[in-house]
């Protein structure tokens, strides 16, 4: 009796590491966590759980030993329980095949069925979530039926489902022992009641351990898909208060050059309109650095008109950066910054430069102008005032998390610098594209 015992423990170990180990293959973890599935999809589930379940059922057949590992059933009510008829209905049968030619022909219609039956059980609650609420302690979906507030029918979905698994253990010793020899069961009518019980607990624990362990990993999916929203829609937030902000100034720019010079001020318009039409064909928040500076180059245009020789541009650009990916609208409020608090108040104008190069996976891009600089004392707080650089640091924070570097230095009546190292493999892309 103690090694009856040991079996069914070990059994419900098993099925808890194969829930566990089969849900960290993230093709595996998406069929299994979808709620709704097209026919292929739900075929390839189902061959997901043969491939778990029918090595055991090998083993013991050919061992004529560790029937702990035999988890044929469990595995089929489980396969219909979350993937539905069909699903449950293909898995048994597959399942099932070592055991035929082991001639224990009963096998392949009992699975079948109990297949079905997962799918049935699948189909019988109001809402989908009672399966994924179920808790393998029977204390807590006791509880559930008296909590306050909780539904009635849900906690009835409860008690059906714990009724449901148990009576397909008790069909199966029912079988097992009519038809001896033609179907594997995990307790007999001659075993003590102790026996019995723990067979039955067994059963039990092999259908809802998995389930719990299925359902942590769901629900730490979807935490971590509403903080990919979240990102998502902070990044949109940042991008629509720097377009805006660029569209504001850029516009005060031309409406100086309205009276004075409206051929100037057309132009400007019109390399405006080809600005915010790139900008609105492409959403992304990643682009090639060289698209990101044919956006400034744009930009410099429009300002080069209204400064004409008091801003000069200087690029210092290593060709082997400009394929990489860098957030968009990155370095174009660096720049505006640097005409608007450097090079105007500066009288004789002054110089920008772009600078770029790579080395050890890093992307370092330099703005640098010759301007008025940066009063020491206004320096500390830089980050925290205007539009341009306190977003773009917010929006490398929420990119990059913490692998980034974002530096400022200047030296009044010499100029500021800026410097941003990037990681050159975009590893948070996929979070928030």
């Amino acid at each position: 009796m103690e090694q009856h015992l040991i079996t069914l423990l070990v059994k419900v170990a098993v099925v808890a590491s194969l829930a566990s180990v089969g849900v960290r293959i993230d093709a595996a973890k998406r069929m299994l966590l979808r709620e709704e599935r097209t026919l292929a999809q739900r075929v390839r589930l189902a061959l997901w759980f043969t491939a778990i379940f029918t090595p055991g059922v090998a083993i013991r057949v050919v061992t004529h030993s560790y029937d702990a590992l035999d988890l044929a059933m469990e595995g089929t009510l489980l396969a219909g329980i979350t993937g539905g008829y069909m699903c449950g209905w293909i898995a048994g049968m597959a399942i099932a095949v070592p055991a035929m030619f082991a001639h224990e022909p009963l096998t392949l219609p009992f699975l079948a069925a109990v297949g079905l039956g997962g799918g049935l059980l699948r189909d019988s609650p109001s809402d989908k979530e009672d399966i994924w609420r179920f808790s393998p302690f029977p204390d807590v979906n006791v509880y559930r039926v008296f909590q306050q507030g909780r539904e009635l029918r849900s906690a009835m979905f409860h008690a059906f489902f714990t009724v449901a698994v148990l009576a397909t253990e008790f069909l199966r010793q029912v079988l097992g022992t009519a038809f001896s020899g033609n179907l594997y069961t995990t307790v007999a009518w001659s075993d003590p009641p102790l026996l019995m019980l723990a067979g039955y607990a067994c059963t039990y624990f092999c259908v809802t351990i998995p389930l719990k362990v299925w359902n942590s990993t769901r629900n730490e999916a979807r935490l971590e898909e509403k903080e990919r929203l979240l990102l998502q829609a902070r990044l949109e937030s940042l991008a629509s208060q720097i377009n805006p902000h660029f569209l504001f100034n850029t516009l005060n720019s031309v409406s100086s050059l309205i009276r004075v010079n409206p051929e100037q001020a057309r132009a400007m318009v019109l390399r405006l309109s080809r600005i915010m039409r790139g900008r609105l064909r492409s959403q992304d928040h990643f682009t090639p650095l060289r698209e990101e500076l044919a956006f400034v180059d744009d930009y410099l245009s429009i300002e080069l008109v209204r400064f004409g020789e008091k801003l000069r541009v200087v690029r210092e650009i290593d060709p082997a950066t400009l394929d990489l990916p860098v957030p968009s609208m990155l370095l174009q409020p660096l720049v505006e910054n640097c005409i608007k608090h450097g090079i105007s108040g500066k009288v004789a104008g002054g110089a920008i430069t772009l600078r770029t190069r790579r080395g050890a996976g890093r992307l370092t891009i330099e703005v640098t102008d010759d301007g008025v600089g940066i009063p020491e004392g206004e320096l500390a707080a830089v980050f925290s005032k205007g539009i341009g650089v306190s977003n773009v640091k917010e929006r490398l924070q929420v990119l990059y998390n913490q692998d980034y570097r974002m530096l400022i230095d200047s030296q009044e009546g010499r100029g500021t610098r800026i410097e941003i190292e990037l990681p050159e493999a975009q590893t948070r892309l996929a979070a928030v594209s």
